[in-house]
């Protein structure tokens, strides 16, 4: 599942960093900040695929196949954040990362681009649209929080616009499995059976039901927990504007 990040949404640079803690060294830093400018660059190019795609056919159907390589490089590039936190440049939970980064690592290559039949989905571009504007809001965050330059108004999209994006994402990316389970039954896709020589079975779409219900437990907490870092980051903010 992808927090708005992963989304989520995922809090590869945390927002803890609204605590006071030491950061990252002058090196890690270029680093962090050339690698967010990069990612943000790489999803508004997503972005503008989409739009173009869109204007030259007259429809959202099938606009998938307009941004696919872009997306599969760009969301498998997020891999580089579990690193960050593995390695102590950026302070967050190698584990909640992992898991957030990991989840759409997987549902773009192990069930969008496994299952080809379902690319031209609906419910793609769903979940497409959602980790795009998301990314680009996440990515420009960090990069202005690293130069100290935050503008209000990205602090303020950050926390607010996952209200809409995250249940957004989430739906289409629940939509997007449900309809590659009966192409996943019929191929026996990334199964197992017995007998073999390890005696281990292994069925893939009883594996991704199990996906799907995980979602059941997982994404209030994720989203409630954004909702208390909006009210924590921005509550103050708000109160004093009613005051003026």
């Amino acid at each position: 599942m992808s927090a708005p990040a992963m989304g989520t949404s995922k809090t590869a640079h945390s927002d803890s960093s609204n605590k006071k803690k030491k950061g990252p060294g002058t090196l890690a830093t270029a680093y962090l900040v050339i690698y967010n400018v990069v990612m943000t660059a790489g999803w508004l190019v997503i972005a503008v695929g989409l739009v173009r795609a869109y204007l030259a056919r007259g429809s959202y159907h099938g606009l998938y196949y307009s941004i696919e390589k872009p997306l599969k490089f760009f969301q498998t590039g997020a891999l580089l954040e579990i690193l960050h936190c593995a390695l102590g440049i950026v302070p967050s939970s190698v584990v909640l990362t992992g898991f957030q980064v990991m989840s759409r690592v997987f549902l773009t290559w192990a069930v969008t681009h496994s299952v080809r039949e379902v690319q031209s989905e609906d419910s793609v571009l769903l979940f497409v649209v959602a980790w795009t504007v998301t990314e680009i809001i996440r990515y420009s965050f960090y990069t202005f929080s690293l130069l100290n330059h935050l503008p209000y108004l990205i602090k303020w999209a950050r926390y607010t616009f996952f209200i809409v994006l995250y249940p957004m994402g989430v739906a289409g990316e629940l939509l997007t499995i449900y309809a590659a389970l009966p192409y996943v039954q019929k191929t026996g896709l990334y199964s197992i059976t017995l007998p073999n020589k390890y005696n281990f079975s292994f069925d893939y779409h009883t594996f991704l039901i199990l996906v799907m219900v995980s979602y059941i437990p997982l994404f209030p907490q994720l989203y409630f927990h954004m909702m208390r870092q909006r009210k924590k980051v921005l509550g103050h903010v708000e109160e004093y504007s009613k005051v003026e």
